[in-house]
């Protein structure tokens, strides 16, 4: 590693539920992280639709940058999800607070453009997995509004707060990748596309790679938050691609699970696939560090339990995630599978109730106990791993040894044993924070501190302590992925 000397960065880490600012501390043995500032991040309802309330989310990064000073952080870069967006006018200003990807104006969307441009021409052009929640789709929703008639730049949500930070505005390509307007292949905008479809293409800005260097704090900001001389460096701007940047795999047979709200699980390659089969399987390449591709499928994760516990909370019952955990450890097993990519489960609401309407549906009993909830949600989810694993072989003619899970996921230890039991593959879990990892190694990477993918992958594996979870004895598993197979309906 170059770096010696210790030095420090910050993460600003933006989840759907939460944000934070973390203080990566980088030297010769290894990194250590610091959680400085935690903050909630809820999406608003304001007239029926779902915004996300950026301007508060920037003066609480500014709250954790300004904590921040007295450490001397040499850099700072942004990550969160991906797929939304900001509009801003020809003064730079905001037009309006972003939609958030939850939002219901999408809902038709996606079927309304493959009447303008086949699916397949779609894929050619983004590889990307086809869901009513990408950009592109957002952006037809949009299409003849005085918002996007406004327009003179869209920048993904990192770059909004680069933006802010920097004055620059530009596309981190990780980020850009997750639109549907952006070509794997060509590493820029697909243009033509979004003319097809009758959108607008000035509002589209230079795409740089992740670990760009995008300039010194503004004046005002500096002086704000009192720190000088820090430089602003694009990570990995969609969480993923950070997390997957600190997955500590040392072989090539490895997948990942990035864990969380969503579980999204891939392969990192040298190019994208964009082939018949991929399109058949809905898989997406979505740019990575260092040129790599991480071919992936989007998976509802946690997001069930989440909006369960949630549910149960607001008619009084404060279920904790260890209490969920024991009553799905003793609950029945395979006795309620789920599609947890179920279109039902999408939005917000009463999530128990939804589950609930969707056994009736598919003729299965109900679960009647938060621990049998519990027990369908991760059996569900291990399962589905094991079904997308399998259409990974398919895609790539590869079969993974290991999967490592990394995320807040990665801490349930039910779900993991049940991964590698549904997968018949060894489970690596953690490191926890991967996306905070990622995205101080890519900053390190930027600045010339650490050299590769490689040694990044090596600093982590020296500082965190790993969990191993071995198959044990298939006790149901290859029945249930059976009939979760049957359930789940084709993609259309």
């Amino acid at each position: 590693m170059a770096v010696a000397a210790r030095e420090n960065y910050l993460a600003i880490d933006l989840g759907a539920g939460s944000g934070r600012v973390m203080l990566g501390a980088l030297d010769g043995a290894g990194i250590e992280l610091e959680e400085l500032h935690r903050f909630p991040n809820l999406s608003v309802q304001t007239l029926d639709s779902l915004h996300w309330d950026v301007l508060r989310l920037w003066q609480e990064i500014l709250s954790g940058v300004r904590i921040a000073a007295q450490r001397n952080p040499v850099a700072l870069g942004v990550d969160c999800w991906g797929v939304d967006f900001a509009l801003l006018d020809r003064t730079g200003a905001l037009i309006g607070n972003p939609y958030c990807y939850r939002d219901a104006r999408t809902n038709g969307q996606l079927a309304a453009a493959l009447e303008r441009v086949p699916r397949e021409e779609i894929f050619e052009s983004t590889g990307l997995q086809f869901m009513e929640i990408n950009s592109l789709y957002q952006l037809c929703a949009m299409r003849g509004t005085p918002a996007l008639e406004a327009a003179e730049a869209l920048l993904m949500v990192p770059d909004l707060f680069h933006y802010w930070f920097t004055g620059q505005k530009v596309c981190e390509l990780t980020d850009a990748s997750t639109t549907q307007f952006y070509n794997p292949r060509t590493r820029g905008w697909a243009r033509g596309l979004l003319e097809r479809l009758d959108l607008p293409t000035k509002i589209l800005q230079d795409i740089v790679p992740p670990g760009t260097q995008l300039g010194a704090l503004r004046p005002s900001v500096a002086h704000e938050v009192g720190l000088d001389g820090l430089t602003v460096v694009a990570p990995g701007g969609h969480d993923t691609a950070s997390a997957v940047v600190a997955t500590p795999a040392q072989d090539a047979d490895w997948a990942f699970v990035s864990s969380g709200t969503w579980s999204l699980l891939g392969v990192e390659l040298p190019e994208p696939v964009v082939t018949t089969t991929t399109l058949a399987k809905n898989f997406t390449n979505e740019g990575g560090v260092s040129g790599t591709t991480r071919l992936l499928k989007n998976i509802c994760g946690l997001w069930l339990v989440e909006e369960c516990r949630r549910e149960w909370a607001r008619q009084g019952a404060d279920i904790s995630y260890q209490e969920l955990i024991s009553g799905a450890k003793a609950a029945p097993a395979f006795r309620t599978l789920l599609d947890v990519d179920d279109p039902s489960f999408v939005a917000p609401g009463d999530m128990p109730q939804r589950i609930r309407d969707y056994c009736e549906r598919t003729g299965q009993p109900s679960p009647e106990t938060p621990g049998q909830f519990g027990r369908a949600i991760f059996e569900s989810l291990a399962l589905k791993y094991r079904l997308t694993l399998a259409d990974l072989a398919e895609i790539t003619g590869r079969t993974p040894r290991t999967l490592h899970i990394v995320g807040g996921g990665s801490q349930n230890r039910l779900l993991c044993q049940y991964a590698a039991n549904a997968c018949g593959v060894e489970v690596v879990a953690g490191p926890v924070e991967a996306t905070a990892l990622g995205n101080v190694l890519v900053q390190a990477m930027g600045l010339g501190r650490v050299s590769d993918l490689a040694q990044a992958r090596e600093v982590v594996r020296r500082s965190f302590k790993l969990h191993r979870y071995e198959p044990e004895r298939d006790t149901g598993w290859h029945a249930a992925a059976n009939r979760l197979a049957e359930l789940i309906a084709p993609v259309v």
